[in-house]
């Protein structure tokens, strides 16, 4: 009897600790929170991405005092800054946890960036205490429900820390997400530094090609003072050759020509020229022909590319060069998108009609009405492109320049 009502003592002091919840990991909170936003459960979707962020931050802390608790050691404040040496000494004089500490370190940052400093290390640890993940999420939820300067500075918050994203590639995506923040803001002139600096780091044709440009007139200028010159790098020089070929064939040579000569399929830019060409047609400025004719050839060059991936015997040009129509490629290329859900998919995502609507109509500005007409024709035969089908044939009609919007 005496046993259990001693069982019975026990297991009434026991159930307080049996009943305290299990701490579960930051990135298993994340996954729950990501799962409520999906379903709506907004409010729910917030509290598990703050639980995310705050977890982790508590996780980093925990091992940054365990590392410090280590490089306080007398021995060890002898040793220095050779994080080697540190990482010996940890594994042999058996400190648990600043070894724990370093195998995380060193499994979320290569050890090679550390140059084997021990207060590299320390400062990596403070840095890891950011989730960008989880600032990303909030800001997704506060975008939702319309709270657009909350959501802009999570975003802002999570590209700060890009470098510590899982997927490498989601900081591009982001900047793309605040762009589209900032033009919902209509906070143009900010919306529009974020789209170059997308194309300054990634679009290596364009930069090259306006760099070339520019040391071209310091080249004029410095000569016509009788200072000393110096020559273009190649690779400016090439891309520069290459932008200008393209311009003067779609200008002089017309769509077909165009499509031929030249194939760009720098995907990450695309979205930035398209966004720029789009902003800078409706505001009337000539730039606008230059980013949407990027668009359009990567656009095109990824259909192609598509296309010859299950087709390769595919040619979008008639072997024997004959042509019924200036905008014939185009229209072979779209028989061929008709057939492929991708490509239909791909061709609305990336707003394809309404790009050729915009080129056309930023080639009318600048006197290219010939080649306008030819991309409002081709809208013309595709009644799917729906408004932009409808807005060419009035074009065709009667041309004219689209009213230009003021931004505030």
């Amino acid at each position: 009897m005496k046993g259990y009502k001693l069982l019975f003592l026990l297991l009434i002091f026991a159930a307080p600790v049996f009943a305290q919840p299990v701490a579960q990991p930051w990135w298993l909170s994340l996954e729950q929170g990501k799962h409520k936003f999906r379903s709506g459960d907004y409010g729910g979707a917030l509290l598990s991405f703050e639980d995310a962020r705050r977890d982790r931050r508590a996780m980093y802390e925990q091992l940054e005092r365990d590392f410090i608790h280590l490089l306080s050691v007398g021995e060890v404040r002898r040793i220095g800054d050779a994080l080697d040496w540190v990482e010996r000494y940890s594994y042999e004089r058996n400190y648990i946890a600043a070894s724990a500490a370093l195998r995380e370190l060193y499994y979320r940052i290569p050890k090679t960036s550390l140059n084997n400093s021990a207060n590299a290390a320390l400062e990596a640890f403070d840095k890891l205490k950011n989730y960008p993940e989880a600032e990303y999420w909030i800001g997704e939820v506060y975008r939702v429900e319309g709270e657009l300067s909350l959501a802009l500075s999570q975003f802002r918050k999570a590209y700060a820390v890009r470098e510590l994203f899982e997927d490498t590639g989601f900081g591009t995506e982001l900047q793309y997400k605040i762009s589209s923040v900032l033009l919902t803001r209509q906070e143009y002139n900010e919306m529009i530094r974020v789209l170059q600096s997308i194309i300054n780091d990634y679009d290596t044709l364009w930069i090259n090609a306006a760099k070339a440009e520019t040391s071209r007139m310091e080249v004029v200028n410095a000569d016509s003072e009788g200072k000393d010159t110096s020559s273009i790098p190649y690779a400016q020089a090439s891309a520069s050759f290459a932008s200008l070929a393209m311009t003067r064939t779609l200008e002089t040579e017309g769509v077909g020509r165009f499509m031929e000569l030249y194939r760009y399929n720098n995907r990450t830019v695309e979205q930035a020229h398209r966004r720029l060409g789009f902003y800078y047609a409706v505001s009337g400025r000539p730039s606008a022909q230059q980013h949407l004719m990027f668009s359009f050839l990567i656009q095109n060059t990824t259909i192609i590319e598509e296309i010859m991936r299950r087709r390769r015997d595919f040619r979008l040009t008639d072997p024997e060069g004959k042509r019924d129509s200036r905008i014939q490629e185009l229209l072979v290329l779209m028989e061929e998108v008709k057939k492929s859900p991708i490509l239909l998919s791909y061709i609305e995502e990336t707003e394809y009609y309404k790009t050729v609507y915009y080129l056309g109509s930023s080639l009318y500005r600048n006197g290219k009405t010939s080649v306008a007409r030819d991309f409002w024709n081709f809208l013309a035969s595709q009644p799917q492109a729906g408004e932009w089908y409808n807005r060419a044939l009035g074009q065709l009609r009667n041309p004219h320049l689209d009213a230009v919007v003021e931004m505030p």
